[in-house]
């Protein structure tokens, strides 16, 4: 497999937490998967994990060119961690075909956050 392309995106943990007390539990419902929901809700402190999510998210559109045009959802990525937390990435619907497009056959994400910034990293692979 070879790299086809790379997405990387940061964002203020602040500026989640405002705009879920703006729009509260009908902003996470928008932004994260059911599956998601119950990893980041399962986390001491939910913002910072919240926030990587939405920068994951912002790092595979990047990594698949588009942003949010078209009708790409945003529930058609989702980030999954194993039992040893690491990340992984499942693309559905719109992103999907994209992706197919384009030859991407995996993404890899990295995400890191602290309690003020999360940044995350999508590295786009084909053959």
């Amino acid at each position: 497999m070879s790299v086809l392309a790379h997405g990387v995106d940061l964002i203020e943990c602040r500026r989640i937490a405002e705009i879920l007390e703006r729009h509260g539990e009908r902003f996470v419902e928008r932004i994260l998967t059911s599956r998601e929901r119950v990893y980041v809700c399962s986390r001491r402190l939910p913002i910072p994990h919240l926030a990587g999510r939405f920068a994951a998210k912002e790092a595979i559109l990047k990594a698949l060119g588009t942003g949010w045009r078209g009708r790409v959802s945003w529930h058609d990525m989702e980030i999954i961690n194993d039992s040893a937390g690491r990340p992984s990435v499942a693309l559905t619907g719109e992103s999907s075909r994209i992706a197919e497009r384009l030859g991407i056959r995996r993404v890899l994400i990295s995400i890191t956050h602290t309690k003020d910034h999360a940044v995350a990293s999508a590295i786009a692979l084909g053959e």
